[in-house]
């Protein structure tokens, strides 16, 4: 079997749940698999590192002693912000040696200070994106995937989208079978599709400031089967369907029809995720009307499927305790 040995970079104000996530995933892997990961961490100097919620981590050695790795995991957190110059350098002389490397969450701004990410697709945490594209116009961001790789390159959202992201490495590495049972082990869901957005129709948008665009985003939310058009929610918010076109999407950011797209593929994943109902009820109890609606939807945002969708992605049920 091939040793695909992992090295964590750690520094001060790291985000705990990057780093650990991943190890998680890769250090179960291992287990399963003995050999497989290899998993070391270092930090500049080969010092404990303090954590952005406080917590210390004690690097395994320094980074100047670390032989090049297969796989370079560089995590996020508020450390990215103000980075010591020193470890900029360190990636651009040594991250091109790994043959993988990965960043999780604002990890991608380390990877495109050191010029890593030039002319490549890659994602941060959503409320980085902006900033990111912004600081480096060579990289091309993509603020809706959950994970983006790119050749040899791959980059997660925020916190939890880097166990994401480490399962499909280690099902590309290892196997479907081995990395589900890793997620299972861990009690997350089997492994979301990277291009699944990162986020929820809710969190996505803007809560309006007025009290009658607000309660149309809620029942739209609690009524993704009515008639959604902008003249049935205008009439409830009290206004012209001109004037409450204007003003969802000055307030919420999106349009109403964009804002209701999200919100019934939301309802439907959910559906699918966490009950046996079939693709037709489904459909009709989520807005879509017909089977064919609710799969082109999914088809063009997720890149499966419903049928699909669930069979790669609804927990399945969980061996009995012996």
């Amino acid at each position: 079997m091939e040793q695909r040995d992992v090295l964590v970079v750690l520094f001060e104000g790291v985000q705990s749940l990057d780093v650990t996530g991943p190890l998680e995933v890769f250090t179960g892997a291992a287990l399963r698999a003995p050999g497989a990961y290899p998993v070391r961490t270092a930090s500049l100097d080969g010092t404990p590192v303090r954590t952005s919620s406080g917590l210390t981590l004690t690097p395994d050695l320094r980074l100047s002693d670390a032989a090049p790795p297969h796989t370079l995991l560089v995590p996020g957190g508020r450390g990215t912000r103000t980075p010591d110059p020193r470890l900029v350098v360190w990636l651009r002389a040594n991250a091109p040696q790994a043959r993988r490397k990965v960043a999780v969450c604002t990890g991608a701004f380390l990877l495109a200070a050191a010029g890593l990410l030039d002319g490549r697709r890659a994602t941060t945490h959503w409320t980085r994106c902006d900033a990111l594209a912004a600081g480096f116009p060579a990289v091309r961001v993509d603020p809706e995937p959950i994970y983006v790789r790119d050749g040899d390159v791959a980059t997660s959202a925020g916190v939890t989208a880097g166990i994401d992201l480490a399962l499909a490495l280690v099902e590309e590495d290892l196997g479907r079978d081995l990395a589900l049972d890793v997620a299972r082990h861990l009690v997350v869901f089997l492994r979301r599709p990277g291009n699944q957005t990162q986020f929820s129709a809710q969190l996505a948008a803007q809560t309006a400031d007025r009290r009658p665009l607000r309660d149309v985003q809620q029942w739209i939310t609690e009524n993704p089967a009515a008639d959604l058009s902008v003249e049935t929610l205008a009439d409830r918010a009290g206004l012209s369907p001109r004037h409450f076109a204007r003003a969802f999407r000055a307030e919420v950011g999106m349009t109403p029809g964009r804002y209701v797209d999200r919100v019934r593929l939301e309802a439907a994943r959910r559906l699918l995720e966490d009950t046996a109902d079939g693709v037709e009820g489904i459909s009709r109890r989520c807005g879509y009307g017909t089977p064919e609606a609710m799969r082109r939807a999914f088809t063009r945002t997720l890149g499966a499927a419903p049928a699909e969708y669930r069979r790669r992605f609804r927990p399945a049920s969980p061996p009995p305790f012996g």
